[in-house]
């Protein structure tokens, strides 16, 4: 079981998909409740401070301070799931607004 929250935002050691290594970064928690109670991983969509590139799944966090991020930051749509004991620590939550609208680029890449 783990104690993140969806809209949470999260330090997580992120591999990187080719297996190269990884690095801290920022993520959302867009895994539930439900789905944390049984497992000890969480599902993530990384954050990166890179907004001058926006690619498909996409979106730029206008409330970006509120949501405990040091700088102008975009949820990207690489999504994973991650043990919990790769997760650092909370940086804080994003708000509902923001959340509505990553929610919806995030649907858009799989078109459930």
């Amino acid at each position: 079981m783990t104690n993140y929250k969806q809209r949470d935002i999260i330090l997580v050691d992120f591999g990187f998909s080719d297996k190269t290594g990884s690095k801290k970064r920022p993520a959302l928690v867009i895994s539930i409740a439900n789905y944390h109670k049984s497992r000890h991983e969480v599902i993530i969509a990384a954050i990166t401070s890179n907004t001058k590139r926006s690619l498909f799944g996409d979106t730029l966090i206008e409330n970006w301070k509120e949501a405990g991020l040091k700088f102008p930051s975009q949820v990207t749509g690489i999504i994973r799931t991650v043990h919990s004991s790769l997760i650092i620590r909370q940086l804080g939550t994003l708000p509902k607004k923001d959340f509505i609208d990553a929610k919806k680029n995030l649907g858009k890449t799989m078109e459930f």
